[in-house]
């Protein structure tokens, strides 16, 4: 059976410059997604294609639906709940580092409601971490890393995924469904770093975000590899997917049967030969998949 049918297409929306945080709201049926430096939520109906777009004086890195209606976005001035529809902003929580030097980057929710989030430094110094938010406050829980990113979790809530884009590694944690403690940190996949003068060519990427489909595999998209990855539970390579642009940033499972993968990309900073050649860098690209993935999970507030 082929895991993939049919051509990777772009959704007929404008390109972002670095489009993040994908998920499919099963209710509305829609896809979202993030524009981080560009500062905007995007929203996009396949059926009306009708394409909705909000702008924020702030980046935000990451978002989740609330199960009580609107957005959770993670900013960098904080936690936010946000209403689509009156386009008002609430803060939840302030941001719990500096925001003249980190930022939220990556997040999603957990099968109870808690939203796990994590950050990056805007100098690239490993002092970015994991958080969590549930009921009203925002732990720090795991630290140590660059620019967090990859965020996942196994389809029994049992493990939590994590990486650091620029040490090339994929970490996992058991999670404690109750408490939503972690333990057993370990290392899930290394991938080797960019050689001096190597090409981009022969480059593999770096671990950027990621999905879980329903079987358990971990989809990673691979910043600069030009591909996407399907990993298994034990992190080994299952399926290769090239990709039409340098630079994805995050796959997520769309569609009324999940099985539409969407994947965001990044066009930020790249050459212009390079951006000549791939027209759909910055664009949400989207295919028909076998399997299909696990369902956008929803944040409690």
């Amino acid at each position: 059976m082929s895991l993939t049918s049919g051509a990777i297409e772009a959704l007929p929306v404008p390109p972002s410059i670095l489009g993040e945080s994908p998920f499919w709201h099963p209710d509305e049926q829609r896809l979202y997604w993030v524009d981080i430096p560009g500062r905007r939520l995007n929203a996009f109906d396949p059926r009306s294609q009708q394409h909705d777009q909000w702008g924020f004086d702030t980046e935000p890195g990451s978002c989740a639906p609330l199960l009580d209606g609107g957005l959770l976005i993670a900013m960098r001035d904080g936690l936010w709940r946000f209403d689509p529809q009156s386009g008002v902003r609430s803060q939840v929580a302030p941001p719990p580092y500096d925001p003249a030097r980190q930022r939220f980057n990556d997040g999603k929710a957990d099968a109870q409601g808690r939203f796990w989030v994590g950050t990056l430094d805007d100098r690239r110094e490993p002092e970015a971490a994991l958080y969590r938010y549930a009921r009203g406050r925002i732990e720090r829980m795991a630290e140590g890393i660059t620019v967090s990113n990859g965020l996942g979790f196994s389809p029994d809530g049992r493990t939590l995924y994590w990486s650091d884009t620029k040490a090339h590694a994929v970490q996992a944690f058991d999670v404690d469904a109750q408490d939503g403690s972690l333990s057993r940190r370990r290392l899930f996949r290394q991938f080797p770093p960019r050689a001096a003068g190597e090409s981009l060519a022969s480059y593999g990427g770096r671990p950027d975000g990621a999905a879980v489909d329903s079987e358990g595999a971990y989809w990673c998209a691979m910043f600069e590899g030009q591909r996407l990855l399907r990993l298994s539970p034990q992190g080994e390579l299952l399926v290769e997917l090239p990709l039409p642009v340098r630079c994805p940033t995050m796959p997520c499972f769309g569609g009324a049967d999940l099985k539409t993968l969407y994947i965001t990309t990044a066009r930020e900073k790249r050459p212009a030969d390079e951006l000549a050649q791939q027209p759909l860098a910055g664009c949400v690209l989207q295919l028909r998949v076998a399997v299909p993935g696990l369902p956008v999970q929803f944040a409690r507030l």
